[in-house]
């Protein structure tokens, strides 16, 4: 299947007062022609920045993205874009739906004439041509009575209708790759899934790759094709949406999954674990591995050097010591041993 998306040692970092953050630490992923691809993670792993910096948004100086990272577009490379390729790029062959609709959309502008100038910014089409398919765009997202709220302004929606409008804005000129960031952060459980139902619905419509990028597993449970799951900056693991949720290989997904909210068989909530300490400081990341100070699973190796990528059945891939061949022959000597001396 075709690539749509390339990621090739992405490395982004912010200059602070307090020093380089490294933000993004060389990851690497591919998005594939009309697939969804969840990256997942707690707040400040990276996935945001992510986002950022496939639409070509790191600003210097604060931001950087550093040599030898790639992002590539159907095999153009984002950072070698003209002007006015990079303008195309984002309103005609990509978009973002950013998580807070309100901060996002121009406050002193009618929601109908934001989706317009995108339209017109875009497409050889006329204003007018552009209202009825703002009026269009709008039905579609379901917004009732487009030809009232299409001159109304921002704050007269409601949280998740100015999602909606986000949504409209975003799919305007039919994108090949439509970037979700927590696109239902502070909405209700009911209107959360009628926005990810929403997502996908016109997805399937047009036909575009998306990356959705959460927090939370249980969002992206009936979404994803496949799961990249970031930690302090880096991909700890990835894989299927089945290898994700029945074959979780690194501690720190095993942790997101029993984070997520369950029923049990008596129809009472399961108690929800919560991951014990906080990420690292990526001012100063750690010279092992970054969760080794918050898993139950750490050995002497953990904190001291890297963990190894390790591949599993198709795309599978996990970046954990316990997954490392002469660690599990380590680990299984003892028990051997034992049996032996029995």
């Amino acid at each position: 299947m075709e690539k749509m998306l390339q990621i090739k040692k992405l490395a982004v970092s912010y200059h602070t007062y307090a020093g380089e953050v490294q933000a993004v630490r060389g990851i690497s992923f591919d998005v594939l022609k009309g697939e969804t691809v969840a990256i997942v993670g707690e707040s400040g792993c990276g996935k945001s920045v992510t986002a950022r910096a496939i639409m070509g948004l790191i600003q210097k100086p604060q931001g950087e993205v550093k040599p030898g990272s790639q992002i590539l577009y159907k095999d153009q490379d984002i950072a070698k874009m003209s002007r006015r390729e990079l303008r195309r790029y984002r309103g005609k062959e990509s978009a973002i739906i950013f998580q807070d609709a309100l901060s996002s959309l121009n406050p002193t502008m009618k929601v109908g004439k934001q989706i317009v100038e995108g339209l017109t910014a875009h497409s050889k089409i006329s204003r007018s041509e552009a209202r009825g398919k703002a009026l269009d765009l709008l039905s579609k997202v379901g917004i009732p009575n487009p030809e009232k709220r299409i001159n109304q302004y921002p704050h007269q929606f409601s949280g998740g209708m100015r999602q909606r409008v986000m949504i409209a804005i975003a799919l305007a000129c039919n994108p090949n790759l439509l970037i979700a960031d927590e696109p239902t952060t502070a909405l209700d459980v009911t209107i959360q899934a009628q926005i990810l139902l929403l997502i996908k619905k016109l997805q399937k419509e047009l036909g575009s790759s998306v990356i959705m990028i959460t927090h939370d597993l249980g969002v992206v449970a009936n979404m994803a094709d496949r799961i990249v799951v970031m930690y302090a900056g880096r991909i700890v693991e990835a894989g299927t949406a089945e290898d994700i949720f029945y074959e979780p290989k690194h501690p720190y997904t095993v942790a997101l999954l029993n984070a997520v909210p369950k029923i049990s068989d008596e129809d009472e909530i399961a108690e929800l674990e919560a991951i014990p300490g906080t990420p690292p400081d990526l001012i100063a990341p750690p010279i092992g591995c970054s969760f080794a100070a918050r898993c139950k699973h750490c050995m002497e190796i953990c904190v001291s050097h890297d963990p190894e990528q390790i591949e599993f059945a198709g795309e599978h891939r996990a970046s954990c010591w316990l997954h490392h061949p002469d660690v599990i022959a380590l680990l299984k000597k003892p028990q051997l041993e034992g049996a032996n001396h029995e």
